[in-house]
């Protein structure tokens, strides 16, 4: 079930635009547990600049004007001033990435802005089965096969992005990544292939 722009209750997929969060949520079918992402262990881990630019492929530039014009905002913990890092939580990262490709494929910064909100209103476990279909103008959330189907049978939907594939991505990317632990400042160093190689052939000489 959709909401429509007057508030009614209408079949399809959900058409994004400002105030969604506040409407009627949308019925879901029940998350499955198999192939379901895992994700991190829980949000007790954050990520600072440089690692959710690598983890999510932008710039630091473009994350940094992001923060700073409201778009996606670290959750964890906001610059506050010279020598303070940002740090963003995994939801903060996954966001971050989908932005970049919904900028990428020509939706509107506005639009955008719409998209992130709405994300920003939906539990963590239900963005693993999410999928956003966007026609160029509008941006579409879809929760099942039938409404992407639909969507494209009705020449609305020109690209999609499932957000649960682009969770895996940030998730493989992060795990090789250092990360930080919320609670005590402690750093948690990644696991990258090419790092233990590199232990290896110093240990051998």
């Amino acid at each position: 079930m959709a909401i429509t722009g007057d508030g009614t209750a209408a079949g399809g997929a959900l058409p994004l635009h400002t105030g969604a969060a506040n409407r009627a949520p949308v019925n879901r079918a029940p998350a499955q547990a198999a192939g379901k992402p895992a994700g991190p262990v829980g949000e007790t881990v954050g990520y600072r600049g440089p690692t959710a630019c690598a983890a999510a492929g932008i710039t630091y530039r473009q994350l940094d004007y992001w923060a700073r014009t409201g778009l996606v905002e670290p959750s964890v913990r906001p610059a506050y001033g010279s020598g303070t890092q940002r740090l963003y939580s995994f939801r903060d990262v996954v966001v971050l990435k989908i932005v970049k490709r919904l900028l990428d494929t020509g939706v509107s910064l506005q639009n955008i802005r719409t998209a992130v909100q709405h994300l920003a209103s939906r539990e963590l476990p239900d963005l693993a089965q999410m999928t956003l279909m966007s026609d160029g103008a509008t941006v579409y959330e879809c929760t099942s096969p039938d409404e992407v189907v639909d969507l494209l049978q009705g020449g609305q939907g020109v690209f999609g992005i499932a957000v649960g594939v682009v969770w895996r991505d940030v998730e493989a990317g992060l795990s090789q990544l250092h990360g930080e632990r919320v609670d005590t400042g402690e750093t948690l160093i990644g696991h990258n292939p090419h790092d233990e190689l590199a232990r290896r052939r110093n240990r051998a000489v």
